[in-house]
């Protein structure tokens, strides 16, 4: 049976403090109010008659040996490695933190952004580079594509979508048209709403809202999906059973997104301008039939072929990102919410980045 945890204080050669019994939690009892009590200052600590020794007790032996600058004797291997981690951890803590001057505390968040923005970026060129040569064996065996995965994100990213971004588009159309209509009336030039219209929803905004709402609503259900399966060890599962995790998850959803972003574009597109064409049917007294002749004249088919091809671009930028980030949660459900916030917003930037360099392309080819 073990015994409980004691002591006796020896004066002799300075004064020996001898622990005996148990030094564990169970075990103390009264003895760190003892201790407090001492009133001599022990030259050594005897702990060689010590039965067990848990962190609480190691930690009692060291405060001794610390307050009184003592040696410790007796100890064996593992109550001296014991002892040796207590010391370590015996460290004064910082209630506050260091003050910093904001300017140094501002370029600290800009260097910290500046690097997180670069391993970001690398990782989404490698990511990318992983997506193009799971392609490359896909195309080698096409047996391996997951077709029925594949449909299904087609009516998750396209169908499902078409309520919410045709809301969004009507809505558009009737306020790019109610607002240009209030800055031409001043010359009156109302009629030339639909030249501003039809330009608009074409070339820029029906493709962009389309992607931003995308990346909003698919992009960030790839990043969460992804991600709780990867907290759920689902994915090293896939790969342990020796399904590639690119192929069944990633495959599948950029292959949607790049499919269903012309379609999605263009109807966008389609539905503004029947929202703007309502409005300057009910408020400019335009009626449909000059309405759509005016756009036929003024929206040149170069038009139509940017949005068709900015649309799947966006589309795989929006993909990428999310499965990218998806992919990169680890540690706990926080890190889900996280990387979810950080793939709509990265998929954003980068969406409005890519349109601007379109934007100059097209103008420097002719096509504006």
């Amino acid at each position: 049976m073990s015994a409980a945890a004691d002591f006796n204080l020896d004066d002799r050669d300075g004064g020996t403090l001898r622990f005996t019994g148990d030094m564990t939690l169970a075990r103390l009892g009264t003895l760190p109010h003892r201790l407090d009590s001492l009133a001599s200052r022990p030259a050594k600590v005897d702990i060689g008659e010590v039965g067990r020794m848990d962190t609480v007790g190691a930690w009692l032996v060291h405060r001794i040996v610390r307050d009184n600058d003592a040696e410790i004797v007796g100890a064996n291997a593992e109550e001296a490695h014991l002892l040796e981690q207590v010391a370590a951890a015996d460290k004064p803590l910082k209630i506050r933190p260091d003050r910093t001057l904001p300017l140094f505390r501002v370029l600290n968040q800009i260097g910290a952004a500046t690097r997180m923005s670069g391993r970001t970026t690398l990782g989404l060129i490698g990511f990318f580079g992983g997506v193009l040569v799971t392609y490359w064996d896909l195309a080698r065996h096409p047996k391996r594509l997951r077709w029925n995965a594949i449909v299904r994100q087609f009516e998750v990213v396209g169908v499902e979508a078409l309520a919410i971004i045709g809301l969004m588009s009507f809505l558009i159309g009737i306020v790019i048209a109610q607002q240009g209509a209030i800055q031409l009336r001043q010359f009156g030039a109302e009629v030339f709403t639909i030249n501003l219209v039809g330009r608009l929803t074409f070339r820029e905004l029906g493709v962009l809202m389309t992607a931003i709402m995308v990346a909003g609503r698919s992009g960030s259900a790839f990043a969460a999906q992804i991600g709780s399966m990867r907290l759920a060890e689902e994915v090293d599962a896939m790969r342990t059973i020796g399904v590639s995790p690119m192929e069944a998850l990633v495959i599948p959803r950029i292959t949607a997104a790049v499919v269903m972003m012309p379609l999605l574009g263009f109807y966008a597109a389609m539905v503004a301008m029947v929202g703007g064409g309502l409005f300057c049917w009910t408020s400019l007294d335009i009626p449909p039939v000059t309405f759509v002749a005016r756009i036929r004249e003024v929206v040149p088919i170069t038009d139509v072929w940017q949005a068709l091809i900015k649309a799947p671009v966006f589309g795989l930028i929006i993909a990428i990102s999310g499965c990218f980030q998806g992919m990169q949660v680890e540690g706990n459900a926080e890190a889900v919410g996280l990387r979810t916030t950080a793939a709509v917003v990265q998929s954003i930037f980068l969406v409005i980045v890519l349109d601007a360099f379109f934007a100059v392309f097209f103008a420097s080819v002719g096509w504006i």
